[in-house]
């Protein structure tokens, strides 16, 4: 109830264009799937990674650094990073145990292994899929730990695609075929609440204020 009342509290700070947009918005976010991404190099690849989980509606990226340890790139995120949950893991063995004790399965993409391809993988089931880094793919630890794996199907000489462009394409691919499926895939009452209360406070300049005067 609290909560309810602080967001109609915030929402008088917002134009009602912008609070009508994220509530549609919000309509096609999903967390039935979740990304994951290991070890990246080029942070610019992370960076359009999570701006194609937020264009496509997945809500979490998951990031695995435990090897470079830089930041997102904002200027190719393209303000991203505001509305997608950004989940670092120290670890890829962490973020796999954290992501099974959510409900989800371990799905490594690879061009390595056929038994499964993009059209045949099997949407039912909440997945968490994981992008490696741009030279040597998934970690062996992945690979060995996964669940079942998933492969972009190609016809030319060069054997794999850069990440953040496989990511794109298996990413559009799921959450197309979800929302026109009857699984239950989008936010509960209570995330979209929350996100629509972090969306709103992201967009309100002196949030810590304005908010302060909600809690006199």
């Amino acid at each position: 109830m609290e909560n309810d009342e602080l967001l109609h509290y915030l929402e008088g700070f917002i134009s009602e264009n912008r609070k009508q947009r994220f509530i549609e918005v919000l309509k096609f976010r999903t967390k039935h799937f979740t990304i994951a991404v290991e070890d990246v190099y080029q942070m610019h690849n992370t960076s359009a990674v999570m701006r194609s989980c937020e264009v496509f509606g997945i809500q979490e990226l998951n990031i695995i650094e435990q090897k470079y340890g830089k930041s997102i790139d904002k200027q190719i995120a393209m303000g991203a990073q505001k509305w997608v949950d950004i989940i670092e893991h120290s670890s890829s063995q962490v973020c796999m145990d954290n992501l099974r004790e959510k409900g989800y399965q371990i799905i490594a993409t690879t061009p390595h292994n056929d038994s499964c391809t993009i059209e045949n993988f099997d949407i039912t089931k909440p997945s968490a899929l994981f992008f490696g880094t741009e030279k040597e793919g998934l970690s062996d630890e992945v690979i060995n730990q996964a669940d079942g794996y998933l492969k972009i199907p190609m016809v030319g000489f060069t054997e794999s695609l850069n990440i953040s462009v496989s990511a794109a394409i298996i990413i559009q691919d799921i959450t197309n075929r979800l929302r026109n499926s009857d699984i239950e895939w989008q936010l509960s009452a209570s995330e979209i609440l929350e996100k629509r209360l972090d969306w709103t406070r992201k967009t309100i300049r002196d949030i810590e204020n304005v908010e302060s005067r909600f809690k006199v």
